[in-house]
């Protein structure tokens, strides 16, 4: 992408962004199902002093993330609030990573829902600066995985995956824009202090028009252990590969269990057969020692088999995972698959070997494939 100067960016901060909300509210790609007339985004502009003052000049100990194309760092305004700060690292050529920037800062930049992490504003002083709540209490990986902590009870799992659930169905059907997050894992998964998850890291998402049944992506981008089969071997973009994703975290958070474990097997490899034959009590976290509704579990197990599929088409619609998960009549029978396509299900191929034989088209987003800080 070539350099834009600086004055393009203030001007289009300044009289741009009126402009731009007034042609995408005339366009109404998707009718709103959340609210008939929504907020105009709320975040502002900050100054490059306010970012490098909180942050303490961007000190080493303040970063609290880096990845392929950014850096995170907390830091605390002179209001007090603390905030990270996503610093937008230069190119190869030292170019500012302007397409980065304006693709995030275009999807999250409207969304408004309380288990999506709110944008508080940006800067574009020196480098491009995206400025979010601080999470205190960390995200859904840090905790779940860290052997230090007590296990996460019950309760809280199961509010953490129904509150994840809701924000997802909100970016796919209730957002001004149809959004699809291309990343959804436990480390994008932040919490609040009384453990309502967030939704974080729009770098990869995508809006699609309401005409549009799917996109097509090159390069494959996502994390190992989350991508969905119709997107790592064809590149196919659609709500179904956020449905895959979040069926691996879902089942994450029951299990307590990686990803990707030692031996690089997938967690949703090692989980079908357990579903296949029925033996879901071997899914739960055994650090929970039975502590656990079990009405509730089965449910979220049953969900987990929908997301998990390898057809796209037999995979449910996040609206469709909440009914499933929540309370209500569990029809098994409406997801069961002809005789043949579950025999093609089964023998589908083995993903798991095709996923971690290293290409270098896949790259991992800002977190590593497992854990955040």
């Amino acid at each position: 992408m070539k350099y834009i100067r600086n004055n393009s960016f203030k001007r289009f901060f300044s009289f741009g962004r009126r402009r731009y909300l007034s042609e995408e509210n005339d366009k109404r790609l998707v009718n709103l199902q959340y609210e008939e007339h929504p907020p105009r985004p709320s975040w502002k502009c900050f100054s490059y002093e306010e970012l490098f003052h909180a942050t303490n000049g961007f000190t080493s100990e303040n970063m609290v993330g880096k990845g392929g194309y950014a850096e995170v760092y907390k830091g605390t305004l002179y209001s007090g609030e603390e905030i990270a700060v996503k610093r937008l690292t230069r190119t190869s050529k030292g170019e500012r990573n302007e397409k980065e920037f304006l693709n995030e800062i275009g999807t999250i930049g409207h969304v408004c829902h309380s288990n999506v992490l709110p944008l508080l504003g940006c800067c574009i002083d020196y480098d491009l600066y995206l400025v979010f709540e601080l999470s205190t209490v960390g995200s859904v990986a840090s905790l779940i995985h860290d052997e230090n902590l007590p296990p996460m009870d019950w309760k809280t799992r199961h509010k953490i995956v129904l509150g994840t659930a809701r924000g997802l169905n909100y970016l796919h059907k209730g957002c001004q824009r149809r959004i699809i997050h291309r990343d959804i894992k436990a480390s994008n998964i932040l919490l609040t202090a009384d453990f309502e998850p967030q939704i974080s890291d729009f770098g990869l998402a995508k809006w699609l028009p309401s005409q549009w049944t799917h996109h097509s992506i090159v390069p494959i981008e996502g994390t190992f252990g989350h991508l969905a089969p119709e997107y790592y071997m064809h590149g196919v973009v659609d709500e179904k590969t956020d449905v895959f994703a979040f069926g691996v975290f879902l089942l994450e958070v029951i299990s307590g269990r990686e990803p990707v474990d030692g031996s690089y097997q997938s967690l949703h490899s090692w989980a079908k057969p357990i579903l296949n034959n029925g033996e879901i009590e071997n899914l739960v976290d055994p650090r929970l020692e039975g502590a656990y509704d079990l009405t509730q579990f089965r449910r979220l197990a049953f969900a987990a088999s929908l997301c998990i599929r390898a057809s796209s088409t037999w995979r449910p619609t996040m609206s469709e995972v909440l009914e499933v998960m929540e309370e209500g009549e569990m029809d098994k029978e409406k997801w069961k698959m002809a005789e043949e396509e579950e025999h093609q299900e089964q023998n589908y191929w083995e993903f798991e070997d095709l996923e971690y034989d290293y290409d270098s088209s896949l790259s991992i987003s800002i977190h590593d494939s497992t854990r955040s800080t």
